[in-house]
This record gives structure tokens, sequence and C-alpha cells, in this order.
């Protein structure tokens, strides 16, 4: 489910230009006996089965280099936002462990792994379309990894505001016509509108970014 996910469009050029490089490896290969078992019934009881801190181990033991980050995806993880994507843009090898069941056995995360992430508050049948959303993020921060390095700079969440709505072609659709100061020619005002309306948006839609950005409510 990963590779589809993960070798088109931007990741993909960026992977075949060699801006990044991507590995994968099935936790079931070290898994246990004929049936290559990677989970066992929890202590204490409960529905569910947990993932084996040895196969797990194993696993992690035979990706992992020197420099490697262990990422764990998991609903307990800390949120994942923009700055902890930028974070992890910086380092050299990132290995990410993504659980299944009613989780991966606590002596893995207390021992092997640097940082739990989670993409948000609900549960998910496993870490796989997770760890793509973080690899996602992580890559187009790379150098090189976007065609003009200036679209992510001026995104969502780069300033932390929302981003400002754009418009193209045709100038006018369904009754609707693109903003006049788009189409002055004067940078000055058009950095100035797209400003004012990352700020509104931002107010409307998050409050809470607002706020810790310090924007005061809007008088309207």
């Amino acid at each position: 489910m990963i590779e589809p996910a993960l070798t088109h469009s931007i990741l993909g050029r960026a992977a075949r230009s060699g801006v990044w490089s991507l590995g994968l490896h099935d936790i079931r290969e070290h898994g246990l006996g004929r049936h290559r078992t990677v989970d066992d019934s929890p202590y204490g009881g409960g529905s569910g089965m947990v993932m084996r801190a040895d196969v797990v181990g194993a696993a992690i033991a035979a990706v992992t280099r020197s420099d490697s980050h262990v990422v764990l995806l998991e609903a307990g993880g800390a949120p994942f936002g923009q700055a902890t994507a930028r974070r992890l843009a910086q380092l050299p090898h990132l290995v990410f462990v993504c659980g299944h069941y009613e989780g991966i056995d606590a002596r893995v995360r207390e021992t092997l792994v640097h940082e739990s992430i989670s993409i948000g508050d609900y549960v998910l049948t496993g870490g796989e379309l997770a760890a793509c959303v973080v690899v996602d993020a992580v890559v187009r921060l790379l150098p090189g990894a976007l065609g003009n390095a200036e679209s992510a700079v001026e995104e969502s969440f780069s300033e932390g505001l929302l981003e400002y709505p754009h418009y193209t072609r045709p100038p006018e659709w369904s009754g609707l016509t693109v903003p006049e100061v788009l189409l002055s020619g004067d940078h000055a005002k058009v950095a100035r509108w797209r400003r004012a309306q990352s700020e509104a948006r931002t107010r409307q839609l998050r409050p809470d970014l607002a706020r810790a950005a310090g924007l005061k409510p809007s008088e309207d």
C-alpha cells in the first residue's frame, strides 16, 4: 500500500533525481514459526492482539543505522504538524514503524523508538497511511524536491497561518471573477491582499492558529 502512494508525482520525481530514497521492509519477515506470527494476546486480558516486542525489535534492528531516527506511528503519539515535518526533514535517515492491531508492545517504544507521532485524533487500522502522510510532508521540504523552492515557503502553516486563495485562467467562470488586484500587476498590492486573505482565512477556519500568531479578532 505504501509504494504506490510515495513513488508517483512530485515524490516519485524527487526519488528518481536522487533527492530521497524509499526502503520498504515487511515486519512479518521477522515473524515466528511457520506462519510468521508477529502478534500475541495482551497480558492482563482485553480484546485484540499486540505486536510482539521481539519481532518488531528484530525488524527495527535490521534496518537502522548509527544515524537513524526511529518514529512510531500511533494514535497516542505527539500531534504531527509542519514544524515537526521541518525538523524531520533535517535528519539523515528516518525509520517509520507502522503498528497494527491494538498496538506494539510498550517495551519497543521505551527502548528503540525516538518519538511517537499521530496525524490526528482518530484511530486507523494501521500505521501505513499515517506514515505516507508524514513522509509526503517531509520529502517535499527537501532541497530539490519541488520544482519551485518558493512553493514550500508560501503555503499553509509556513508562517503559522493558512494560505491565501489561488486563482488562474479563465478570469471569469460560472459568473465568478478573479479579484481585480491579482490582475493589476502591482506586486506590492498583491502581497498586501494575499497577507490580508491569509489572516482572514486563519481567523475564520483556525482561530487557534490566529491566537498563536497574535492576530487580533476580526472587527466585522
